[in-house]
């Protein structure tokens, strides 16, 4: 019994050991802190001659089969990938908070199409991502249809530069709210519309930003005091946010329900939006989009 007792003493770990396992990371390390930066710098030096042998634009085959549903877009990125999509023969739907501008673009699409081919299949839907009762209503609006989705296109987002701390009505800080929790919510929602339309694919226009990143389970709104809340904390954190998030999502669906989700960083994009703040986000959007 002694021999027992002591194997045991020695093996166990010590309350001091246990005190250091359990203690939480609270921060980047200096190391990964630098280490991203210099993704950062790169991809900013970099960019335009990586790309350089791509076509620009970049045409796309015939997709009349598909049908998209692209969150943001009334400009930017968003409003490029919808625009595009429906010229090459795909149904799509702008998922905005601005129907006016949306159903605006639509309108002035369909006039310089006109001619080329058949009207353009797009339509408008409300879709409030700083609302999760929105995402809710949008999700059912669009299953109470039953048909196929093929392609979920999560690219709103926002990255609010210098502004104080805000949260949405639901109680979240908003870049997490709208670049991670909504779109999340959205893409669970939607499954049955995307298991339709298998194989389906979930897209999330994600930030080199995430490379900065820094996510605390127990402190997604930075509220606690162990970080002082900056716009860019916001905004990176719910970049790495969404990136962890698609991961795991991808580990977990069965390969039968035939979804696939990949994230994508589109670096930065001149738009009508100020060049570094929104556009670091790939997707340069105001949140009336």
């Amino acid at each position: 019994m002694e021999t027992t007792s002591s194997s045991s003493s020695t093996s166990s770990p010590s309350a001091a050991e246990l005190i250091s396992k359990s203690k939480r990371k609270e921060a980047l390390g200096w190391m990964e802190w630098l280490r991203g930066w210099l993704y950062v710098i790169y991809e900013m030096l970099f960019q335009r001659i990586l790309a350089s042998h791509l076509q620009n634009p970049l045409p796309l085959p015939p997709v009349n089969d598909l049908t998209c549903i692209v969150t943001g877009s009334t400009s930017g990125i968003g409003r490029e990938i919808a625009r595009q999509l429906a010229e090459s023969g795909a149904h799509v739907v702008m998922a905005v908070r601005n129907l006016k501008a949306a159903n605006e673009l639509i309108q002035k699409w369909q006039e310089e199409w006109s001619g080329k081919g058949l009207p353009l299949n797009i339509e408008a839907m409300e879709l409030d991502l700083l609302s999760l009762d929105s995402v809710v209503r949008f999700s059912e609006a669009w299953n109470g249809r039953l048909g196929p989705l093929h392609v979920l296109i999560n690219n709103a987002g926002i990255f609010s530069i210098g502004e104080p701390q805000k949260f949405s009505k639901d109680g979240y800080e908003e870049h997490m709210q709208v670049n991670h929790l909504a779109p999340a919510l959205l893409s669970i929602l939607l499954f049955p519309s995307l298991i339709r339309g298998s194989p389906s694919r979930i897209i999330n226009v994600n930030s080199v930003m995430h490379y900065v990143g820094f996510v605390d389970t127990e402190d997604m709104n930075v509220v606690s005091g162990k970080r002082k809340y900056t716009s860019l904390t916001g905004y990176s954190g719910s970049k790495l946010a969404q990136i962890k998030f698609s991961s795991i999502l991808q580990k977990r669906l069965p390969a039968e329900s035939g979804i696939n989700v990949v994230c994508v960083s589109p670096g930065i994009v001149s738009t009508n939006v100020s060049m570094v703040p929104r556009c670091l986000d790939g997707l340069c959007l105001p949140k009336s989009s």
